[in-house]
């Protein structure tokens, strides 16, 4: 057993995985650039790396249908699960991929509850929110810094909140000093644990780094590491709101991790392309060529990158 096969051992017996969360993120990562359908018996097989009963596959399968991320389509003895629009954005708007602004312009968005709107609404829309990265700053009141307010607007059309809360914009007006925004962005977002996740993250994967620049790897175990960087990024990365340095501690962590992250990606990501190629069909046939937004992931990817990080060099 090399270094790969014991990272990847070690993984799946420390973090026991979801077989609802994972596939969700194979579909989002892996599936959604090209096209963002598959046959089921061709996700079976993709999924084993991770021994997934092909039962427990059908369940999700079936699952994510009920929950408006799949919609199913059968033709002949062959089932197919397609993402929907709301799943198709997952893989293309994805925040793990996005890299910060390195410039932030001083502006905020806010979001105020109005009056009428219940206890269960008021939390629904709060969660969607701070999804995308948006903290309470007062009761009533969640804001972020910049930001595009189409998004917002987005959120509560879709809640059906729209007549019962609002997006305003709002500008620091604090020119002597950052520090007071620094102890509101610590209070909201929970800068502390957040760097936690970050921090433990890196410690994981760069053991894996190391791994990689040892030992070769074939297309299979790509796949199943990249799957794995994506699933245990992202997780960090939901909780991330993103700040501008502004507003950061200045031993922040959050940078460095996703660097690695963006490192790891593009040095397995041709290979486990190939997995996908070789493993996955659709109803017309062998998967069609990826989107060019997967090579925009992470600011852009180069060969060069994975090159470097392979060999442990800087050009």
């Amino acid at each position: 057993m090399n270094r790969i096969d014991t990272w990847i051992r070690r993984r799946l017996k420390s973090h026991p995985l979801r077989a609802k969360s994972l596939i969700i993120t194979i579909y989002g990562d892996s599936i959604a650039p090209h096209g963002g359908a598959t046959s089921l018996r061709s996700l079976i097989r993709l999924v084993e790396p991770f021994k997934f009963t092909s039962r427990l596959v059908r369940t999700v399968a079936y699952r994510l249908t009920q929950d408006d991320w799949l919609e199913a389509e059968r033709i002949g003895r062959t089932s197919f699960y397609r993402l929907t629009s709301s799943g198709r954005r997952w893989g293309e708007h994805c925040r793990a991929y996005t890299i910060p602004p390195a410039t932030w312009d001083a502006t905020w968005l806010l979001v105020l509850h109005l009056p009428g709107a219940g206890v269960d609404e008021r939390n629904a829309l709060k969660r969607q929110l701070q999804w995308e990265g948006f903290g309470v700053v007062a009761p009533g009141v969640l804001a972020r810094p910049g930001g595009d307010a189409n998004a917002a607007n987005e959120i509560l059309r879709n809640s059906g909140l729209a007549s019962k809360a609002t997006v305003l914009q709002a500008r620091n007006l604090n020119g002597v000093t950052t520090q007071p925004l620094r102890d509101l962005a610590h209070a909201c977002w929970r800068l502390d644990a957040l760097a936690q996740h970050y921090r433990r993250f890196t410690r994981r994967y760069e053991s894996l780094l190391e791994a990689l620049r040892r030992d070769s790897v074939d297309p299979q175990r790509c796949f199943a590491v990249r799957t794995l960087l994506i699933h245990d990024f992202r997780r960090v990365v939901v909780h991330d709101p993103q700040l501008p340095e502004a507003l950061l501690p200045t031993d922040w962590p959050g940078a460095a991790a996703r660097e690695l992250c963006r490192t790891l990606y593009w040095l397995i990501l041709d290979s486990s392309e190939r997995y996908l190629t070789a493993t996955l069909e659709t109803a017309q046939g062998p998967l069609p060529p990826a989107a060019p937004y997967l090579f925009e992931r992470f600011g852009g990817l180069t060969r060069r990158a994975g090159t470097e990080a392979l060999t442990g060099t800087r050009g």
